[in-house]
C-alpha cells in the first residue's frame, strides 16, 4: 500500500488518533468512507451514462 511498511501506518495511525482526538476519529473515518463510497457511485454513473449500449439513437 503505497509502499508503507507496518511500522509507518502504525506511526501515522498514533499520530492521527494524538492530533484528531479519540472523538473525532471514528466521525472521519466514517465521512472518509463515505465519501469514498459517492465517489465510486459517481464514476459508476458516469461510466454508464458514456457507455454506447445505453443510447437507443437507431
Amino acid at each position: 500500500m503505497f509502499g508503507l511498511g507496518m511500522g509507518e501506518l502504525v506511526l501515522i495511525g498514533i499520530a492521527a488518533f494524538i492530533f484528531i482526538g479519540p472523538k473525532k476519529l471514528p466521525q472521519l473515518g466514517s465521512s472518509l468512507a463515505q465519501g469514498i463510497k459517492n465517489f465510486k457511485l459517481g464514476m459508476n454513473t458516469t461510466l454508464e451514462d458514456k457507455s454506447p449500449e445505453g443510447s437507443d439513437n437507431n
